[in-house]
């Protein structure tokens, strides 16, 4: 049974070991603890007989996105998603773009503080369709994010969930059934590169996807960060694609971003745009409806087009909707269905990004 306390919030996902120490089963790192030692994420704790969530309650950061920034085109675009993350990460990614906040260990600097009742509360104050659990990995605040999933549910505001993946199949399940929408990042498709770069396993990943797709209702979508020369070949883009549509299908939409040297990889290039390029050609011949670019500015591959007839169906320029076609989510020339979850017309959010001090909201009577 949960539990909280001034140290943090006890989990439901571990088990006491014959030589005492608690094991995490939260992920598939089953860290093995001693009373006072924390898991490899930093985040997850053993206290006495416990394992508790050190980082309840405490984000580093609110602000309001466009979905697009997530990314995700095919859900509600156009509108604004309130956007929060903790600290900490379960993988050890060598090229994290949000390394500052991922890998913090300086639990201290996470300056705001609020209840998963006021989160809800704030986001539907400030017209927000949804709450994105982003800049670290949503399933190591797994409780956090539940409460605040369940307050938004409460009050007619979707979550969605930007996430590696990484997650044991018991805890997965009760995860996704609190949540709207889905980026699973897919960092790669050897277990090479998940061994050497992130101490993780692509297979879990995988896992995750087909769970997705075939257990659930969830609108998801997947990125892959391209990085010159550890992921990028012709050959890995055909296998992923190629496993993408024979067990997900040709309808999720696939998005390929760039990289930018940062964290451990400062040695690595930016990806050239015809890397980019080239993951796209090779994915639409693969037969991918929707494939995207990302981190660059490229209108023509920003925007979604109808996969029978081709006209353009949601102009994008970087996160911003400049064009808008689709009736009654379809495609207004051949009536083709266009996937994913559409209101009537876009939202009008544009592609600004805006800082949010929930400690400033004060005339609001809020949990």
């Amino acid at each position: 049974m949960k539990t909280e306390n001034i140290n943090g919030k006890s989990g439901d996902y571990f088990h006491k070991l014959e030589d005492g120490r608690l094991q995490c089963d939260l992920c598939p790192r089953f860290c093995k603890l001693q009373d006072g030692q924390k898991g490899l994420c930093f985040v997850r704790a053993r206290k006495g007989n416990t394992i508790v969530l050190t980082t309840y309650g405490r984000s580093s950061g609110f602000c309001i996105d466009p979905i697009e920034k997530k990314p995700l085109n095919h859900y509600f675009p156009g509108t604004p998603v309130f956007s929060f993350g903790t600290a900490g990460c379960n993988l050890t990614c060598k090229f994290c773009q949000n390394w500052d906040i991922s890998k913090s260990r300086e639990i201290d600097k996470l300056s705001d503080k609020a209840s998963p009742g006021k989160i809800a509360e704030v986001a539907k104050h400030l017209g927000c369709y949804s709450v994105a659990f982003t800049y670290n990995d949503p399933v190591i605040f797994f409780e956090y994010a539940i409460d605040v999933a369940q307050a938004c549910r409460e009050r007619g505001i979707k979550t969605v969930a930007v996430t590696a993946g990484y997650i044991s199949p018991e805890p997965r399940k009760k995860f996704f059934s609190y949540i709207d929408a889905a980026n699973v990042d897919l960092k790669a498709f050897t277990e090479s590169f998940y061994n050497k770069l992130c101490a993780g396993s692509l297979q879990i990943v995988l896992d995750t996807l087909v769970y997705l797709k075939h257990e659930t209702d969830i609108w998801f979508e997947i990125t892959t960060l391209l990085i010159p020369g550890e992921n990028d070949s012709k050959a890995e883009i055909e296998k992923q694609t190629e496993w993408i549509i024979k067990y997900i299908g040709s309808d999720i939409p696939l998005h390929y971003t760039a990289f930018h040297p940062d964290y451990k990889m400062l040695d690595k290039l930016s990806t050239p745009i015809e890397s980019l390029n080239r993951a796209y050609q090779i994915a639409k011949k693969n037969g991918l409806r929707y494939v995207y670019t990302g981190n660059v500015h490229d209108e023509k591959r920003n925007s979604t087009y109808c996969h029978e007839c081709n006209i353009k169906l949601i102009g994008r320029d970087w996160h911003e909707i400049t064009e808008w076609n689709l009736k009654d989510g379809k495609c207004p020339r051949c009536l083709t269905i266009c996937k994913g979850v559409f209101d009537s017309k876009a939202g009008n959010w544009g592609g600004k990004r805006m800082s949010i001090n929930l400690s400033q909201i004060n005339r609001l009577s809020l949990p």
